[in-house]
């Protein structure tokens, strides 16, 4: 049982659970009609409940859940829902950050600014799934505001998607991908050729240095060593790969492990293949 606190609409209000002085962020479809301060209340599995203990980078949980216009709550909860729905289990801590994020995109889109993001592309391949989910978004927000986001916008909902399945910070997420952006751009000084996003060999790239880059700053090792044999039959990108797995390990500030450059240097191979054809 919960104490009303405050209504914030009819499907949110803030509420103290009983016997104690803990407060929550409560959602669910007419939840908060019809109710009044000091009322008790019951809540459902068809309900959502967050605290509000902890704080965000943003301040306290509670004054910015007060501060995030309501609709932006309930579209940042379906959201979250349909990522429940996708990937069965996941941190729904992400809701207030991902509200307060989506708020923020519909006034710079009514505002006619644009949020570049320029590791959108590398974001729809390496965390795809989180991508769709996020497309969402644009539906929630078209019905019910009449707003359009850009998919760098989308991109960015990505993320906090991304940071709800693996318990890591949107920013992690984000130096993840800045990472393997970085490392792409490497191959394609290297190769003097721009790599189509569209390939095949690409999305394979992509995944394969974001999982080597998870691997390096874990600390984990792969087992079978295939330099010698990528180096004899692919030595042009056996040495792309040694220059560039030397400058990512900086970048990084972890070395990155030597059997790591046989296996880039494949994926490597395999984007210069592709472009020859």
């Amino acid at each position: 049982m919960y104490r009303v606190e405050k209504v914030l609409n009819h499907n949110a209000l803030i509420g103290i659970l009983d016997n104690t002085t803990q407060e929550y962020l409560i959602m669910g479809k007419g939840i908060g009609f019809g109710k009044h301060v000091s009322e008790t209340i019951e809540v459902s599995e068809e309900h959502k409940v967050y605290s509000l203990k902890e704080s965000t980078e943003r301040g306290g949980k509670k004054e910015l859940a007060t501060s995030i216009d309501p609709v932006y709550l309930e579209i940042a909860n379906e959201i979250l829902d349909r990522a429940e729905a996708a990937f069965k289990t996941i941190d729904r801590d992400v809701m207030l950050p991902l509200a307060d994020h989506i708020e923020f995109a519909v006034k710079r889109s009514k505002n006619n600014e644009q949020l570049r993001n320029p590791l959108t592309d590398d974001i729809r391949v390496l965390f795809h799934a989180e991508f769709k989910v996020a497309e969402n978004a644009k539906g929630l927000l078209k019905e019910r505001l009449d707003v359009e986001l850009t998919d760098d916008e989308i991109g960015y909902i990505a993320l906090h998607i991304h940071s709800s399945i693996m318990d890591q910070a949107v920013s992690s997420a984000m130096q993840m991908a800045e990472a393997v952006r970085e490392c792409v751009t490497m191959v394609e000084k290297e190769t003097g050729k721009k790599i189509d996003t569209t390939s095949l060999s690409y999305n394979r790239l992509l995944n394969h240095i974001r999982y080597m880059i998870a691997r390096t700053m874990n600390g984990e090792v792969i087992k079978l060593d295939m330099n010698d044999y990528i180096n004899a039959s692919a030595a042009n990108s056996f040495k792309m790969s040694q220059k560039i797995c030397k400058e990512l390990g900086v970048s990084l500030g972890k070395e990155i492990h030597q059997a790591e450059i046989g296996y880039l240097a494949m994926h490597i191979e395999r984007v210069a293949l592709d472009e020859m054809n």
